[in-house]
C-alpha cells in the first residue's frame, strides 16, 4: 500500500492581505538620513557616558 502524493504548494505570488507591515516604495533616502542620524546619536552618547 503506497500513500497519496502530498498536495502541491500554494504559489509564492498568491493574493494575500495586507498585515500592516511597512511599504515597499517609501522615501529611501529620508530613512537612510534617519538611520545616519540615529548612529550619530547612539556614538554620541556612549562617548558622554564614558562608555568607550
Amino acid at each position: 500500500m503506497t500513500a497519496p502524493a502530498p498536495a502541491p504548494a500554494p504559489a509564492a505570488t498568491a493574493a494575500r492581505p495586507r498585515t500592516g507591515g511597512p511599504d515597499d516604495d517609501g522615501p529611501k533616502i529620508l530613512e537612510h538620513v534617519a538611520g545616519w542620524i540615529l548612529v550619530a546619536v547612539v556614538a554620541m552618547l556612549v562617548t558622554r557616558l564614558g562608555l568607550m
